[in-house]
């Protein structure tokens, strides 16, 4: 296990104890993240997504706001779900819910961490750096017996201007093309079955080829919900292939788990990563890309 290995920044994965010490700062804008996948067969869709506003509506973090990923973070006009839309329009759904200049966004979830880190990485693509993650997530905090609410938060509407960053999202044409390379690795964020082609949820089971597994469930802690220490996440990524010298192209089902593993790459100091953002849901789907069992 690597003993060196260590994340590289710190302020943007926050303690429940730290929240807990600093609700009252002005500055803060947390948001309960939530958003559920229930899976479904027989459909001709791989899950119905279902925002986690009831949950926030039932008790959420004291001062806490609620972020509809799918209902207002995401390309309405896209076919597939949680699309990013462009990065001023981003900038602007964000700017509405009081994420501004001067502002410090704390983000959490309940059953995975994948959600929050979703709009994390979502924030960095259109230049907003001042971003954390809530290790532990709403299901820590109330097994910690600290206080909930079931008032409504909303934030002034702030002003924030786009600085977006390339490269951080990209489509089918770059992971096609990275197919081969050996300067590139790509990881499924996804589950093992899905991963081998056992599951056909998406469509044609299997993977892309050449890509490499490392499940977003792999990197949390499975009771607690926290990350994994930056010992035992590197040495998964180290033992796939994903060295610090190559560009890492992550993708899942629909861009939401691999912002998981790109969040925890980012912190082990790689830097070249992107996210797929229609993943499975695309690839899957199309005849003309080439997929891979076993």
């Amino acid at each position: 296990m690597p003993q060196s290995a260590r994340y590289a920044y710190p302020d943007a994965i926050v303690s429940t104890a730290w929240l807990a010490d600093n609700l009252a700062d002005p500055s803060l804008r947390i948001f309960d993240c939530t958003t559920y996948l229930r899976y479904e067969t027989g459909t001709g869709r791989p899950y119905r997504v279902e925002n986690g506003r009831e949950d926030y509506d039932r008790g959420h973090i004291p001062g806490s706001a609620y972020l509809d990923l799918q209902g207002e973070l995401s390309d309405p006009s896209s076919r597939y779900n949680f699309m990013m839309p462009e990065a001023e329009d981003l900038a602007a759904r964000f700017a509405r819910k009081g994420v501004g200049d001067g502002t410090r966004v704390i983000l959490y979830a309940r059953k995975s961490p994948q959600w929050a880190t979703r709009i994390w990485w979502m924030l960095r693509s259109i230049g907003f750096d001042d971003a954390a993650v809530l290790d532990g997530g709403f299901d820590l905090w109330e097994a910690e017996g600290r206080p909930t609410e079931t008032a409504e938060t909303r934030y002034e509407p702030a002003t924030l201007a786009a600085r977006p960053r390339a490269g951080l999202f990209v489509g089918k044409d770059e992971v096609k093309n990275a197919i081969g390379d050996g300067a590139t690795c790509t990881i499924n964020a996804l589950a093992p079955d899905l991963h081998q082609g056992d599951n056909p949820r998406y469509g044609r089971p299997g993977r892309v080829p050449g890509s490499v597994n490392v499940p977003a469930a792999a990197l949390v802690d499975a009771g607690a919900l926290t990350f994994k220490s930056p010992e035992e996440a590197a040495e998964l990524f180290q033992s796939v292939g994903a060295d610090k010298s190559k560009s890492i192209l992550l993708y899942c089902g629909g861009g939401i788990a691999a912002t998981l593993d790109a969040f925890l790459l980012h912190q082990l100091g790689y830097a070249n990563i992107a996210v797929y953002d229609a993943s499975m849901s695309e690839w899957a789907k199309d005849e003309t890309l080439p997929i891979e069992r076993g």
